[in-house]
């Protein structure tokens, strides 16, 4: 018996037993189709059965005799290694210097204190961001002002930020938050127009592009995060990028206990120039980032190519849609691909029962950050000795700061509409990116009943 043959005959012989049984075999067949469509919430089975890229990565054992060699040295503070990864770190964004520091929380204070920003300035943040952005104006004792952000972005928007510029204003700390460029065509000319210093917060960002140009790169100064979820991740690391030479050999002097560098002018020997930290790189740090630098750019353009086939995909499907890219932007990195949900669309369910439903079709998923501007750690600073100190009672009034810093745009992307994937999930195959875009289909077709049996 041939295997076409076997095929043949087992497939007419279900059917006749089948038909024997007095089971009709069309309704049997059809149902199996059916089931295919019922979501894994009401009893269908996942869409997604595989295994999702691990995160972080490690080549082993092509990388680990780098991380030995350090070891067998026992030279593990900043040295040659560490200076070497500082080279290609700032050959990679397309800057003159970078400097390497523990993490991207201390690069951006690094940042902030070496542009002279302090007591009595006012810096420009957006209220959608990790919450280290806005601690590192608070550590710097300046004032956090947020202007709230763009609904089909989620990135800050330039109209608000000229809206909150006083003259107190110093900087625009803007973030490339979810690894997706901000507006900086616009951003960049106002801050022209009013004098004001632009870091770049891009811990989120590494080599996403404005124009081709790396975000970072862009203005006064870039800060970038390689902890154990970033794109780039060492477990912890940070570095500062710029193409200033004197604003970085004041970062280098401030994160080595403010030793003399380069254009501070002084003797290691004849102590400290200035009031400084300890933040320095360790040798180890610098082989790790040295290494997961090999496959950066390939990983990138998987997630930009994977990122942007996703988002036609979803895009496709009522009540759920992409993040729009500002017109200048040449690439998103998707630290997070982020959705934007629109429950009205979904028969009114709840974002929280889409997100177990999404989860019950093994695709994991959050509703992302929570309103920050609101958080209590804002009032903790304002009551702190140094803020009580430093400013007036009506400056620091913490009820007058929230009525002054509402951003309802923001309160409603958080509480109500965004959808985080995370950027491991981006580094698959296209079907298991089509697995995510039935699932959501599967419950966009059965909202109705999803919302009955969860008896909402």
């Amino acid at each position: 018996m041939n295997r076409r043959f076997f095929i043949r005959k087992s497939v007419l012989g279900g059917a006749s037993l089948l038909a024997v049984s007095g089971i009709n075999s069309s309704y049997v067949f059809a149902k199996s189709k059916d089931s295919l469509k019922l979501p894994a919430i009401l009893g269908g089975p996942k869409s997604y059965t595989g295994l999702w890229p691990d995160w972080p990565r490690w080549k082993s054992p092509n990388y680990d005799e780098s991380i030995l060699n350090i070891l067998r040295s026992g030279v593990w503070s900043r040295s040659k290694v560490t200076s070497e990864f500082e080279d290609q770190w700032a050959n990679m964004i397309g800057t003159k210097r970078c400097l390497s520091v523990v993490n991207g929380t201390n690069a951006l204070i690094t940042s902030l204190a070496q542009w002279n920003i302090g007591p009595g300035d006012e810096v420009i943040v957006t209220p959608y961001t990790f919450v280290a952005t806005v601690q590192a104006i608070l550590l710097n004792g300046a004032l956090p002002v947020f202007a709230d952000i763009d609904a089909d972005t989620f990135q800050i928007d330039p109209t608000n930020i000229e809206k909150k510029i006083t003259e107190k204003t110093k900087a625009i700390l803007l973030v490339h938050i979810l690894g997706i460029p901000a507006d900086m065509e616009r951003i960049m000319r106002i801050a022209r127009k009013h004098n004001l210093i632009v870091i770049e917060d891009a811990c989120q960002a590494h080599l996403a592009e404005v124009g081709g140009k790396k975000v970072g790169s862009i203005g006064h100064a870039g800060c970038f995060s390689f902890q154990t979820s970033k794109n780039m991740p060492i477990g912890e690391g940070g570095a500062i990028v710029s193409n200033d030479d004197e604003f970085m050999d004041r970062c280098y002097s401030y994160h080595n206990l403010g030793f003399p560098y380069g254009t501070q002018v002084g003797n290691i020997s004849g102590g400290a120039v200035m009031v400084g930290t300890k933040i320095r790189f360790t040798e180890y740090q610098a082989a790790i980032g040295l290494n997961q630098m090999k496959t950066l750019r390939a990983e990138t353009d998987k997630r930009w190519d994977n990122g942007m086939y996703l988002a036609k995909k979803i895009d496709a499907i009522p009540g759920i849609s992409s993040v729009k890219l500002y017109m200048e932007t040449t690439k998103a990195v998707f630290h997070l691909f982020p959705m934007i949900y629109d429950k009205q669309k979904f028969k009114g369910m709840p974002r929280s029962l889409f997100l177990k439903a999404l989860q019950a079709e093994g695709v994991p998923c959050s509703a992302g950050y929570t309103p920050l501007h609101t958080q209590s750690f804002i009032k903790n600073a304002f009551e702190s000795r140094l803020y009580q100190k430093l400013y007036s009672k009506s400056e620091i009034d913490y009820n007058d700061f929230l009525e002054n810093n509402q951003c309802p745009v923001n309160d409603k992307i958080c509480d109500e509409k965004s959808i985080w994937l995370t950027q491991n999930m981006l580094l698959g195959d296209k079907s298991s990116l089509d697995s995510i875009a039935n699932a959501i289909e599967k419950i966009s077709m059965n909202a109705e009943k999803i919302i009955k049996r969860e008896g909402m």
